[in-house]
């Protein structure tokens, strides 16, 4: 198939979509059926009973029978007023951000007994001139997207209202057309999602490579003709003989972060590294854009950071995200260690932090903090679990030894995932784009 223009095209007369072909209409989505907001219920209402088609199904597209993993305990009324149906489209009503606002998945199968989040908008087809498998790449087109990105409003949260969805201009080209739109656009975001899943098998068998590389290393050491002995720690197995096993209170000073997010008049402004600056980043240091809050003095001289401190997420949402390490490569000046973490400064003649870092990282040493998590909505790790870890010691030099290496052979492969990654993110883009330009009308397909 090759790409051509359509014959003739008209002003479409709504800003975001420009021209269009002639012959296609435009109408506003509430000419074409209705939109209701999903159930809200307590905690209790969930974790059994029939599918429950939550916030993250529309966001990630998972809406099919097979992938619904969460179920709510509904009744018969709650599954007549709040069905799925084939031919119905979703939308995510509400988030943290603007950018998650708006992400939609289309029904392509009914899906019995089920009901769907209230952080969700379905809109239900009144008419036939919308084809379900046109529908599934029209809505989630990325020029929709930009629509509601910059039309929302945000006060503590992001919100989509039914107002403003009503008002969504969606193009309709004739059944016929549809209907090729959808087939071709089928066949080739088909052929780009393979490339885009072979990339991802490639980088993901290279993480599996940096995983295992940090944690033979760490356990085991450089030299693999040394005698080994026993840890005394069931999930870390042997050590070289001639290394120390210690607690890992009497390597470091470890601080739990009490700062918050919050700003008050009387206390000095200060810049926060918090979760999410350690759970997305190996490396802590001034080219991260850190938020701005305030604390006191004892504060600032507790949880300041220093080069070679160690921050791990201490809470999370899951025992997986437990742990989670990140580096300081550098002092920075007024950024202190932030809420949810914990923070380790170690006793630099027995314990070098880069060696520390790469401990956290390695599945063996790590174990103990995923089975100590603890909680009921939340995980989190208490001080004697962290305090009191048993720590594999070589002699010091070995350490700064073992943590070079590893910087240059995880460097080499971090290289070769951001190149991976780079290409996926190329395909993805060109994904949109060829949904957007034939959705729309500016290439045709012959």
């Amino acid at each position: 198939m090759s790409f051509v223009r359509y014959e003739a095209y008209k002003d479409s007369e709504v800003e975001w979509l420009g021209e269009v072909p002639e012959r296609w209409k435009i109408i506003r989505l509430k000419d074409l059926g209705f939109l209701q907001n999903g159930i809200s219920k307590g905690g209790d209402y969930f974790g059994f009973g029939f599918p429950f088609i939550s916030y993250g199904n529309v966001y990630n597209n998972t809406i099919s029978p097979e992938k619904i993993k969460t179920y709510a305990n509904s009744t018969l009324e709650d599954q007549q007023a709040y069905s799925c149906k084939k031919g119905d489209i979703f939308f995510t009503r509400t988030s943290e951000t603007i950018e998650e606002i708006g992400f939609s998945a289309t029904c392509l199968k009914t899906i019995y007994k089920s009901v769907f989040s209230g952080f969700v908008i379905r809109f239900r087809p009144t008419t036939k001139e919308l084809a379900v498998e046109f529908s599934k790449f029209y809505f989630s087109a990325n020029i929709l997207r930009d629509f509601f990105s910059k039309q929302v409003a945000i006060v503590t949260r992001a919100s989509l209202s039914q107002g403003l969805l009503n008002q969504l201009s969606v193009i309709l080209p004739s059944l016929v057309e549809q209907a090729a739109i959808a087939a071709f656009l089928d066949t080739r975001t088909a052929q780009i999602d393979r490339q885009i899943d072979l990339l991802s098998q490639k980088a993901a068998q290279y993480g599996k490579l940096k995983k295992s590389l940090i944690n033979e290393t760490v356990t085991c050491g450089l030299d693999k003709s040394v005698p080994m002995k026993d840890s005394g720690v069931e999930w870390i197995g042997e050590v070289p003989a001639h290394w120390d096993m210690k607690r890992l209170k009497e390597l470091s000073d470890i601080q739990n972060s009490i700062v918050d997010k919050k700003s008050h008049e009387h206390e000095t402004p200060v810049q926060l590294c918090n979760y999410v600056d350690v759970y997305k980043n190996e490396f802590i240091n001034a080219s991260l854009d850190f938020m701005w809050a305030t604390a006191d003095k004892s504060e600032i001289k507790r949880f300041c950071v220093r080069k070679h401190d160690v921050f791990i997420t201490k809470d999370s949402e899951t025992c997986d995200d437990i742990a989670i390490p990140a580096l300081a490569t550098e002092s920075l000046e007024n950024v202190l260690c932030g809420y949810h973490l914990a923070r380790f400064r170690t006793n630099e003649k027995l314990l070098f932090g880069a060696y520390l870092f790469r401990l956290f990282q390695s599945k063996d040493y790590g174990f103990r903090f995923v089975i100590a998590a603890k909680g009921i909505t939340r995980v989190g790790l208490g001080q004697s679990a962290i305090a009191d870890s048993a720590t594999p010691v070589p002699p010091l030099q070995e350490q700064i030894a073992i943590a070079a290496y590893l910087d240059s052979k995880t460097a080499q492969i971090d290289s070769i995932v951001a190149t991976i990654t780079s290409q996926i993110d190329k395909l993805k883009e060109l994904r949109k784009t060829l949904i957007n330009d034939v959705v729309t009308g500016k290439i045709r397909v012959a």
